[in-house]
């Protein structure tokens, strides 16, 4: 499933540089606003320990990890919403992604402009969430201009989106996102079109320094942005973003030691990479055997035909059942043949809703 987060943030935040780590590759990470202008892509794996159990123990041919796509999108500036900075252009490429990880800078270095003249990152994050909300409204009035004539003439699909459009007016009035309004199923459907940019799941990405990375606590801008990300219930992932860049270039064997030598238990990036993928409501199920262990991205919620669908449209098309066992099981009993000994292996059929970390056959006929 192709799912996509972007990387947001003022200019001179660490943007660049975490993608670079994120994806290996030397994008321009220059000490001027607006060194990236068009967004860079890149794919990822998400880690994910129990894919290195299962090529443990079924000695695959192949290993396919499940994968996530950032991309990096400029830094945007007060007045964006209005078009400043290549404001628009900025927030159409917003306007593609899923999730949004927002990069804060908490750290000080004379050496690094910051675009406002001093380290803020409270400031910082209210000029972007601010520029976010004021596109969102921008969009709201307009459809709302089109809407109200159809439900004066009591068209009730039309009295129905009025009634949405104007309470996340009123939020986003009140300087308050989208995704704060209570909506129900029906509602958010209604929404999604609209493409809201604060309808869409934010991570709040601390970049701190070298020395600081280690007990980010310690650092006050840290905690204010922890204070705020609470406020709204959303999460902070502390990362040194330089240091990141260090690590995308050492083998895994390389990366722990280092890890080790910071006294860091993951890395940073990694837990953004599972944070993105989490806060997207994403699961992953396995297919393993001798020919391939793989990793497959579903939503929560999903069947097994639509999961299996997501290999093939012929398996949803043609599904049976699929034989499961979950991953936990077949990691305490060492082997597919001691799950099934025990009793473990399940056939489900068309119901079933597909659990995170299933391992699954599916059986089907076209």
């Amino acid at each position: 499933m192709a799912l996509t987060a972007g990387i947001v943030g003022l200019p001179n935040v660490g943007k660049s540089t975490l993608f670079n780590a994120i994806t290996k590759s030397q994008v321009e990470a220059a000490n001027y606003p607006f060194a990236t202008i068009q967004p860079n892509k890149g794919i990822v794996e998400v880690p994910d320990k129990r894919v290195d159990r299962l090529v443990e123990l079924m000695t695959p041919h192949k290993t396919v990890y499940t994968t996530f796509e950032f991309t990096d999108i400029a830094g945007l500036v007060k007045g964006a919403s209005k078009g400043e900075g290549l404001g628009n252009q900025f927030l159409s490429h917003i306007r593609l992604v899923d999730a949004i990880c927002h990069v804060v800078r908490c750290f000080s270095d004379d050496d690094i402009t910051h675009v406002e003249g001093s380290v803020d990152p409270i400031r910082d994050i209210e000029i972007i969430n601010f520029e976010l909300i004021m596109a969102d409204l921008s969009t709201i009035e307009n459809r709302l201009s089109k809407v109200i004539r159809k439900a004066k003439s009591n068209d009730k699909a039309a009295i129905k989106e009025h009634a949405v459009l104007v309470k996340i007016e009123e939020a986003l009035k009140n300087a308050k996102p989208a995704r704060s309004v209570d909506l129900d199923k029906e509602e958010k459907e209604l929404v999604a079109s609209f493409n809201l940019l604060t309808m869409k799941p934010v991570i709040y990405i601390a970049n701190l320094s070298e020395d600081e990375i280690i007990d980010p606590s310690a650092n006050d801008n840290y905690n204010k942005v922890v204070n705020y990300a609470t406020s709204e219930n959303n999460q902070v992932v502390p990362i040194c973003a330089k240091i990141e860049e260090e690590l995308s270039s050492l083998d895994k064997e390389e990366k722990t030691a280092f890890l080790n030598e910071l006294g860091i238990a993951e890395s940073g990036l990694d837990i953004v990479i599972k944070k993105a993928y989490a806060i997207l409501n994403l699961c992953t199920y396995f297919t393993a055997g001798v020919q391939e262990v793989r990793a497959w991205t579903f939503v929560n919620g999903m069947t097994a035909p639509e999961c299996a669908g997501i290999i093939h449209t012929d398996f949803q098309r043609g599904f049976i059942r699929a034989a499961t066992f979950s991953f936990d099981d077949i990691n305490e009993l060492g082997s597919e043949q001691a799950v099934k000994e025990a009793g473990k292996l399940r056939l489900e059929g068309k119901e079933y809703k597909v659990q995170d970390g299933d391992v699954m056959h599916f059986r089907f006929n076209v």
